[in-house]
């Protein structure tokens, strides 16, 4: 006796139909990534542009390092000012180098962790099949997450550069080792961070089958509104993208290729380097600021003008249904059509061998079937032949 083994699928499991709805939605998270790098680039390009974040998490900082490193002899670090706000820290110490034994570091724009927060925000807003208010919510507890790992990470370098420094004392190189693993965090460690969170949070809200279900189902729940890409273009809106491309571009070139501008910078960073304070220096950053405001009003109307044109607010109608395309109605109605043409079960292919049909039970039922016919037939024609011969 020969058994026969039959494969079966998990109702679960995707088709490839579903894989690519799937992938579809999905690809859409890496152009919004790059949008939000872009304005994340031109927000970040005027100095101290997110100066109240920076001065609490200067203040934090110096609190947290003379609580945990200050003794009452010595203190760890102090406070001042950077560019008019207080968010320069000086790490005190005997064995740092310079005459001073003072370390001096500021929290800038690009230290505050908002392009960190820009990033996971973005990351958790364009998961689809998730509630508005789980959304707004699980961003706002990461991003204060992510507030408390950064303090955290810049609590760490006074501890580093002692250690490094006690063992050799008074040479700059000590200091390699605190902006190795600045660079090391700033570089990597944030990234792993923010995927792994994200990842996580993924998985326990339920997203591959919300975003499945997103796909498969026009219902909209409980849900009031919601972000979505626009499905139909007309020329006007090309016309719009087109205009706020060349608006980015002119911003780009102002900052990067502009004689005036980039005279100015390099200027402005030897002052900086130098720690000069001369009219020079102060016309070069006048200079230097125009040019970046100049280009970030082109740029911040580029960004509104790409967004309000891409991105529309869609409400359910009156029966609870998020707004359809065209295209996505036309494979409805398809698909209705051809559930309701009948099938015969004569028109299906066979398939497999003819033992392995043989022995599955739906031949075996129409094969004692069709014995009993044939048996039935042979009564019958027994019994004319006997009617026959009396």
């Amino acid at each position: 006796m020969s058994t026969n083994s039959k494969s079966s699928s998990s109702k679960e499991d995707l088709d490839w139909s579903e894989v690519g709805q799937l992938g579809l939605r999905y690809a859409r998270i890496p152009l919004a990534l790059l949008c939000v790098e872009a304005f994340y680039w031109f927000l970040t390009q005027p100095s101290d542009t997110l100066a109240p974040l920076q001065v609490t998490e200067a203040w934090l900082w110096n609190a947290i390092t003379n609580l945990l490193y200050s003794d009452g002899e010595y203190v760890a670090s102090t406070l001042s000012t950077h560019n008019g706000w207080m968010t320069r820290i000086d790490f005190l110490h005997v064995d740092f180098p310079g005459p001073y034994n003072t370390v001096g570091l500021y929290v800038s724009d690009e230290c505050a962790g908002v392009h960190e927060m820009i990033f996971l925000s973005t990351l958790v807003a364009m998961t689809e099949g998730v509630p508005q208010r789980l959304k707004i919510r699980s961003i706002l507890v990461m991003c204060s997450i992510i507030y408390v790992l950064n303090i955290m990470r810049l609590v760490m370098f006074f501890p580093i550069a002692v250690n490094d420094c006690t063992m050799n004392p008074n040479q700059a190189e000590c200091l390699s080792g605190m902006w190795n693993f600045h660079t090391a965090v700033y570089e990597w460690g944030f990234l792993i961070v923010l995927v792994t969170m994200w990842v996580i949070w993924f998985w326990k809200v339920g997203g591959p089958a919300r975003t499945l279900e997103a796909s498969v189902s026009n219902a909209a729940g409980d849900e009031k509104w919601r972000l979505k890409f626009r499905n139909q273009w007309s020329s006007k809106h090309y016309y719009f993208l087109a205009g706020a491309v060349m608006l980015l571009l002119f911003a780009a070139h102002n900052v990067t290729s502009n004689e005036e501008a980039m005279s100015a910078k390099e200027t402005l960073d030897f002052c900086y380097f130098s720690e000069l304070v001369t009219s020079e220096c102060g016309q070069a950053q006048n200079r230097w600021n125009d040019a970046i405001g100049y280009a970030w009003s082109l740029s911040a109307l580029g960004l509104v003008v790409i967004g309000t044109t891409s991105v529309v607010i869609q409400r359910p109608d009156e029966d609870g249904n998020w707004p359809q395309s065209k295209r996505q109605k036309e494979q409805i109605d398809t698909l209705e059509v051809e559930e309701k043409i009948p099938r015969s079960r004569h028109n299906k292919k066979k398939s497999g061998s003819w033992k392995k049909n043989n022995d599955s039970p739906e031949a075996i039922e129409e094969n004692s079937q069709q014995d009993s016919v044939v048996m039935h037939s042979l009564d019958e024609s027994g019994a004319e032949n006997a009617s026959e011969e009396e």
